[in-house]
């Protein structure tokens, strides 16, 4: 009969012991060596941030709503864009239900919500809904444009989609004022060597001058360590900026040093395609959104988008006769809405 050795058993026991604390440790260096070089490179889309602002909500949430290349569509909305009637979050999805190609892109839009009431609104509607901390700032209702409420909260804006950037998501940015008609991303250029394609109010008919009057309720940017700078740079001048909004801050950048120092590359998109109430689409066969553009209250923006609406009906309805003849209503609201 064998016997063990209870000497051997315990060596062997001491040994397997100290081999587990050895592997251990090494596992330990290594990650925290990685850690360290994480941190050498801040500059690159990361999540090295304040994560208790968005908690894992917003990853779940942008998660959800991205392509496999990380592209999302990001609409931002409060009280003020869901009650009534016919709220402008209804106009706005009707854009996507009547449009051509766009239906299923709704999978990939993300609904910023900036109060409780439009976050409800949205999970009703079964989006992809995301609820925005908003620092105990009141962004319920409707803000005027330009009034100081409304220069708050375009920066809060602005605040977040820098963040999302420096997630490694890349998006287009749409106000809920657009109504998309068409896909797109047929007119939006896919070379990955441009950063920033942004709507313009009045296009000068160079998609390459920076003298085109920017307009930030319609842009794709790319996530790269050139634009999570330029979003950084932009928002570090809130509040050397009184009385502009951050659009006319971006304009700036734009047209400055800074700008041509990060080596970003800017296209403007043409209102043939990507139109507004500042300057209509000359060719209804060929237009992509409207956007409720030069325009002061909620009110005359959702009665003017709604006769867009009825002219596009009638325009998919309309003979080749009547096509030819094609104008668009005129936007009467938003023209009066200046007045008062």
């Amino acid at each position: 009969m064998d016997f063990k050795n209870p000497i051997n058993e315990y060596y062997h026991y001491i040994v397997y012991t100290l081999l587990t604390i050895v592997l251990l440790y090494i596992l330990l260096l290594t990650s925290s060596s990685k850690s360290n070089n994480f941190a050498l490179y801040p500059s690159q889309p990361t999540k090295m941030f304040n994560m208790k602002m968005y908690g894992d909500e917003l990853e779940e949430a942008l998660e959800r709503a991205s392509t496999e290349d990380k592209m999302v569509i990001i609409a931002i909305v409060n009280k003020a864009y869901v009650e009534g009637d016919k709220p402008m979050l209804d106009i706005f999805l009707d854009g996507f239900w009547l449009g051509e190609g766009t239906d299923d892109l709704i999978k990939n839009l993300l609904i910023v919500a900036m109060d409780q009431i439009s976050y409800r609104r949205c999970k009703f509607l079964h989006l992809n809904c995301y609820k925005l901390e908003t620092d105990g700032v009141d962004f319920v209702g409707e803000k005027l444009y330009m009034s100081k409420d409304f220069i708050k909260m375009m920066w809060r804006r602005t605040r977040f989609l820098g963040d999302v950037l420096k997630r490694g998501y890349s998006f287009i940015f749409t106000d809920t004022d657009v109504l998309w008609l068409r896909n797109p991303f047929t007119n939006l250029s896919h070379n990955k060597s441009i950063d920033l394609q942004i709507s313009s109010d009045n296009f000068n008919g160079n998609e390459w001058s920076k003298a085109n009057p920017i307009n930030t309720g319609f842009y794709m940017i790319r996530s790269n360590n050139k634009t999570i700078v330029l979003f950084d740079n932009w928002y570090a001048k809130k509040d050397n900026s009184s009385g502009l909004k951050d659009q006319d801050v971006l304009q700036k950048l734009i047209r400055g040093r800074e700008f041509r120092n990060l080596g970003l590359k800017l296209r403007f998109l043409d209102t043939v395609y990507f139109s507004g109430f500042c300057q209509n689409s000359k060719d209804v066969k060929v237009v992509v959104t409207v956007h409720a553009n030069c325009c002061r209250r909620i009110s005359a923006k959702m009665a003017d988008l709604t006769a867009v609406i009825h002219d596009w009906k009638r325009f998919r309805s309309a003979t080749l006769n009547e096509t030819l003849r094609f104008q668009w209503t005129s936007h009467d609201h938003c023209r009066d809405s200046w007045r008062n």
